[in-house]
């Protein structure tokens, strides 16, 4: 289940040359083929190119071995054509160089990058010492003439490229770790420069290909300088607006990423087509079809012009040692990311990201892949992460371990998120991190296998709308009661169905969520809990369940399970799935699960008395396409919300008609807070109507705001048939009127 790359050691003698410039050194995941690929016939049909560092001359044709290139700016003054190939010489190093070939291939016809020679020589070298541009101007903006152009391989608005079998690195001294300046500086570059590409050319990138390369010591500062750099890395740029630009384009196409190797890198191992359009805070923001307001950084404009790269493929690498976040991916649809390997992240960079994850992206897995060594972080820091704007986007069959800050970071705005038949060992911190934003559809937490001993909390912040965890094991290894919230309230969204709650220590938090059909039961696993096997497989198997353990066919079925577990076993055998990441096979298999009990029907809210009631406000906010309206103030949806004009002034009155005397001792209120928004509402009074007199009577009030998830009580038994929220002061820092999300009646 690890990277190809890991079952082919290399001794330190087979591998890079000890350059008299810059040392190359060896990992012990870092293989070579045993055949290089250009000793071997060009099959497309294309002209060969040599380049041997030592031996050749720029005066040659450089059509064959014998007359060969010698330095990389021969071949970067070379526009080459579809099917030629551009072979470094096996042992060769260039030193100070980078590779920038001009020309691009076609699917059937790329443009190759690869090594030949002697089989027992190391890899080809490019170590280019940092001998790359800046990318900015003097203003710290981009630079549209140098952006993009950082890396030891270079490709910019070109297309249709094999690169393989060659060793890069890209900083001029391996022993000391830079922390300040604008040094950016990558493996592989590839860029589309949408300012640089003239009226009327193709703006999609298509057919890449990198595989068995070997990228170590990329360095550049601890700082965030508004740009990614790493060993292989996709970026997209653009100096104005994304709306500057045309829609359905600038994006890349059908791209593999496999079977390499990266080694003490900044920022990331891998960082794919995150979007650099001038698109930051709310000037670039926009309002989705629910009236949810988008800062610009969170992209979701790459959603409405279909600016998604699309059809990639991201498998077998191993990445150590690795700055920021290893696998920091974006803006993609129809990706896969599986069997990768991450030992160690974010080891020098001092801001938040994660492990593996994908950012704005859609209809996309993650499978498959082993994160260890991350540190312990306030902010993200974990393996995992359902990231913003994410559609469809699924983390399935992974194994995460030793994980300092936890298991999943959680933004929100994401639509069908789901995470299951996972393994989770020692991820200590948070098991489910952040909420930051109400979510377009619920969330699936199922199957997973939680193994942890010091967990801060399961969850640290308030899960903003609906999510479900089903069938799930929690392990608690310690003495000490799992602590399942930080913060009043914040499973109020959250529906727990047939989870097995076990405390090595026999006491259990009074913190626990209501599950009707869980249990509190040693789940039996086949192997020793304490023990962390090396390996996905081995891992999982050490964490299956005896045949005779409680809690086979305990689970209960539901859609989101999909078809098998984590080892490829069919989902599922007997009279109901079973709790946990590994299904066992005891009973008759079930080839065609029904969902006869669907946990949606569960419900982690009252019904509120408000519920689906008109309501009329004295304001309301004329953007975001009409959206912003006051039925969504009764609609139980706390993903809807309604705003007040800007230019409305206090009080501002919302009334709730509803229709007949109704008795309630409870009022819900709850102000819009995604995306960073603040409370605005200083003080408030509640008032039922008298009929009889014909006016409104107030029944309470409050003078130090609503907030998020505010319930008031303590005004004894009203009855009335409407009641008025009256919105009386503003919060004196707050320029902007009220936005509320919700409010609600309750017996």
């Amino acid at each position: 289940m690890r990277p190809a790359l890991r079952n082919t050691l290399v001794a330190l003698a087979t591998g890079l040359l000890v350059a008299p410039l810059v040392a190359a050194p060896a990992s012990a995941h870092e293989a070579k083929k045993a055949h290089w690929p250009g000793n071997s016939p060009n099959r497309t049909g294309g002209q060969d190119y040599y380049l041997d560092a030592k031996g050749g001359s720029d005066k040659a044709a450089g059509t064959s071995p014998q007359r060969a290139w010698r330095s990389l700016a021969k071949a970067n003054a070379t526009t080459f054509k579809p099917g030629d190939r551009i072979l470094l010489k096996a042992g060769s190093q260039w030193q100070g160089e980078q590779l920038w070939p001009k020309g691009s291939g076609t699917g059937t016809k790329p443009i190759t990058i690869s090594a030949y020679g002697n089989d027992k020589a190391p890899r080809p070298y490019i170590a280019t010492n940092g001998n790359v541009p800046n990318p900015f101007n003097p203003d710290g903006t981009k630079n549209p003439q140098t952006v993009g152009l950082t890396g030891a391989i270079v490709l910019r608005n070109q297309q249709g490229f094999d690169i393989n079998n060659v060793a890069l690195s890209n900083d001029d001294d391996f022993a000391t770790d830079i922390t300040t300046g604008t040094y950016v500086r990558d493996g592989i570059m590839v860029s589309i420069n949408a300012d640089l590409l003239p009226a009327g050319a193709d703006t999609i990138m298509d057919h890449f290909r990198i595989h068995d390369v070997y990228v170590h010591n990329l360095d550049g500062p601890s700082t965030w300088q508004k740009i990614h750099y790493g060993a292989v890395n996709f970026q997209v740029f653009g100096s104005q607006s994304y709306k500057a630009y045309g829609t359905g384009g600038y994006y890349f196409k059908d791209v593999r990423i496999e079977d390499n190797t990266f080694d003490h890198v900044e920022l990331h191992a891998v960082q794919f087509a995150f979007n650099w359009f001038n698109a930051d805070g709310t000037d670039a923001g926009q309002y989705d079809e629910a009236g949810k307001f988008h800062e610009g950084w969170e992209q979701l404009w790459v959603r409405t012009r279909d600016l998604y790269s699309r059809d990639v493929y991201i498998g077998h690498n191993y990445a150590e040692s690795v700055g920021q976040g290893a696998f920091q991916l974006a803006n993609t649809k129809h990706m896969t990311v599986e069997y990768n390997e991450v030992n160690g992240f974010l080891e020098r960079y001092n801001a938040v990201s994660c492990g593996l994850y994908l950012w704005a992206g859609a209809d996309s897995v993650m499978q498959y892949n082993e994160v260890y060594g991350g540190p312990a972080n306030e902010f993200d820091g974990t393996p995992w992460d359902l990231e913003y704007t994410n559609f469809n986007v699924t983390y399935q069959y992974n194994y995460s371990h030793d994980n300092a800050a936890g298991w999943m970071a959680y933004m929100g705005n994401s639509s069908n998120s789901v995470a299951r038949y996972n393994l989770s060992v020692d991820d200590n911190g948070v098991l489910v991190k952040n909420m930051l934003s109400t979510n377009y559809s619920p969330t699936y937490f199922v199957n997973n296998t939680f193994v942890y001993d010091d967990l801060d909390w399961v969850h640290d912040e308030t899960f903003l709308s609906r999510v479900y965890f089903l069938n799930n094991i929690f392990y608690n290894k310690s003495a000490t009661p799992t602590p399942w919230y930080r913060k009043t309230g914040a499973l109020r969204q959250a529906v727990f169905a047939n989870n097995d709650y076990y405390e090595a220590g026999g006491t259990h938090s009074t913190q626990e969520p209501a599950d009707l059909a869980g249990k509190r039961v040693d789940p039996r696993f086949v192997g020793n809990p304490a023990a962390q096997p090396a390996g996905l497989r081995a891992a999982a198997a050490n964490f299956s369940l005896r045949k005779d353990s409680p809690l086979v066919d305990a689970g209960r079925y539901n859609p989101h399970l999909g078809t098998s577990d984590i080892l490829g076993t069919h989902i599922y055998h007997g009279k109901a799935p079973d709790v946990g990441a590994v299904e066992t096979t005891v009973g008759r298999k079930v080839p065609h699960p029904v969902d006869t009990d669907p946990i949606e029907d569960e419900t982690a809210a009252r019904l509120s008395l408000a519920q689906g009631k008109p309501v009329t406000a004295s304001s309301t906010h004329p953007g975001a396409n009409g959206t912003l309206i006051a039925a969504n103030l009764t609609d139980g949806n706390l993903s809807s919300r309604w705003a007040a004009a800007d230019d409305a002034t206090y009080p501002i009155t919302l009334d709730i008609d509803l229709g007949a005397d109704t008795t309630f001792r409870e009022v819900y209120l709850d102000e819009y807070t995604d995306s960073g928004t603040n409370p605005r509402v200083q003080s408030f009074d509640l008032q039922r109507w008298d009929a009889a007199t014909g006016t409104w009577v107030t029944f309470a009030s409050a003078a130090d705001g609503i907030g998020h998830d505010r319930s008031v009580t303590g005004f004894g038994s009203v009855t009335t048939s409407k009641v008025r929220v009256a919105l009386t002061g503003q919060i004196a820092t707050e320029q902007y009127t009220p936005t509320l999300t919700e409010i609600g009646l309750y017996a």
